[in-house]
């Protein structure tokens, strides 16, 4: 029996996501995800934020590029991978990182529209998302009848 390499993030973005074009034609897109836990410690309410490394590659990469942004709420599935590198002085380093496969933008629709008129930003948009599945859609704006 295979193991099962699984993670599920929900959390906000540290900063606009990092876009590099390698190689034939390849988009990379990497950015760090803070996820937040509280819980009572001595009586008091403590909250400990945990930050994850988030790398998505060519067309899911060209979508983040495009919608997400610095302190945006996304749900995110992907796989852990540990890779290692030489640092300038030539030591050996690993990284461990989560490579999505899909996610989805959370909040509010005001979160990814600009000002429309009539929009008070109090109701919730229907989530987009994408995945490597489903690359070719725009995930704001499908042409879906319901």
């Amino acid at each position: 029996m295979s193991g099962i390499n699984k993670v599920i993030l929900v959390g906000h973005l540290g900063k606009d996501p990092e876009v590099r074009h390698l190689d034939g034609n390849v988009t990379v897109a990497s950015f760090p995800l803070a996820t937040s836990e509280t819980f009572n410690k001595d009586g008091k309410r403590v909250e400990q934020t945990e930050w994850h490394n988030i790398v998505m590659w060519r067309g899911l990469a060209d979508v983040a590029s495009k919608y997400l942004q610095k302190g945006k709420l996304v749900y995110i599935e992907g796989k852990l991978r540990t890779r290692s590198f030489e640092d300038k002085e030539g030591n050996k380093k690993y990284t461990t990182e989560v490579v999505a496969e899909n996610f989805t933008m959370l909040g509010r629709k005001s979160d990814f529209e600009g000002p429309q008129n009539g929009n008070n930003g109090d109701k919730l948009a229907t989530p987009a998302s994408t995945s490597n599945e489903d690359l070719s859609l725009d995930p704001l704006d499908d042409d879906l009848p319901f």
